[in-house]
């Protein structure tokens, strides 16, 4: 845990620290879950042709090597036993918003991929690092020797907001640069089209990535507490709007309920992980609930 402090910034550091053995033991068995999953096996690479012994499978027989030489042969193959990671955190001007919090949600999401990263790692998985806003930003290829969380924690530091979020296009983006399948992690207030978005994430999964979106609001994006005549803001365009809190509230919860609810129904169906989250949960009880809830499914 020294990395951690030593990396980041000190409240963030404080906050990571609250991970305590508990926490990585619910997160070491998460990973095990996955391990055990449909998905343990699926990722196989040729190793060699060997001649077809008494034992051997049948249907591991190479017909086409049978035909050039007439004799049995059989593919060995090599599965992967570690899941590859991805930590894909959401950069657009949005994620910097704090109304009365300690954290913004770009900071919240920091500590929610420095605790999967550190975690990761000590399980031996192999975990990297990238970023989007219009689109891809930094790329931490990744690695599960322990020098990655250092290279991993020293990138989040240098995190910072800039412009618009176009996550379809970004997720498109790391679609290609894939090359085997893989656990995404993505941390996002979702902010941008939700159409596009749902399509991106559909067509990552069908393609057998496992996904889990984190979606960070602030906690005053899920309660509107503000009171008074308000003018609203627009984060990531900037455009105001005036508001009358005592109006406008009820019908903002409502929507912002609404808008949750059918993520996560579309979201599920896709078989997509669903994790609503908002800056006034710890996110460390709010992460060991969820890996807890994960690790029983499997």
């Amino acid at each position: 845990m020294a990395a951690v402090e030593q990396y980041l910034k000190p409240e963030l550091a404080a906050q990571i620290k609250r991970l305590d053995l508990r926490a990585q033991m619910v997160v070491r068995g998460f990973l095990q879950g996955l391990h055990a999953s449909p998905f343990h096996g699926f990722s196989v690479e040729f190793s060699e042709h060997r001649l077809y012994s008494h034992g051997d499978d049948p249907k591991d027989i190479d017909w086409v090597a049978y035909a050039k030489t007439g004799k049995y042969y059989v593919k060995k193959f090599e599965s992967e036993t570690n899941i590859t990671g991805y930590l894909a955190i959401d950069l657009s001007q949005s994620m910097n918003y704090t109304y009365r919090q300690s954290l913004t949600k770009l900071d919240y999401s920091i500590c929610l991929a420095a605790a999967l990263a550190y975690l990761m790692i000590s399980q031996q998985d192999p975990v990297g690092l990238v970023t989007f806003d219009t689109k891809l930003g930094a790329c931490v290829p990744p690695r599960s020797r322990r020098s990655q969380l250092p290279t991993i924690l020293s990138q989040l530091t240098k995190l910072k907001v800039a412009g618009k979020t176009d996550l379809a296009g970004s997720m498109l983006q790391l679609a290609a640069m894939l090359r085997h399948r893989s656990l995404l992690m993505i941390f996002s207030d979702l902010l941008t089209e939700e159409a596009p978005m749902l399509k991106a994430l559909r067509n990552l999964r069908h393609s057998g990535h496992d996904i889990i979106v984190f979606h960070v609001l602030d906690e005053a994006e899920v309660t509107f507490p503000f009171q008074g005549n308000l003018q609203m803001r627009d984060p990531e365009t900037g455009q105001t709007e005036p508001v009358l809190a005592a109006e406008a509230g009820d019908e903002y919860r409502k929507q912002i309920a609404a808008f949750r609810g059918k993520l996560n129904k579309e979201l599920t169906e896709s078989r997509i992980d669903y994790v609503p989250l908002d800056t006034s949960q710890l996110y460390d009880k709010a992460l060991m609930e969820y890996l807890l809830r994960r690790r029983n499914r499997f």
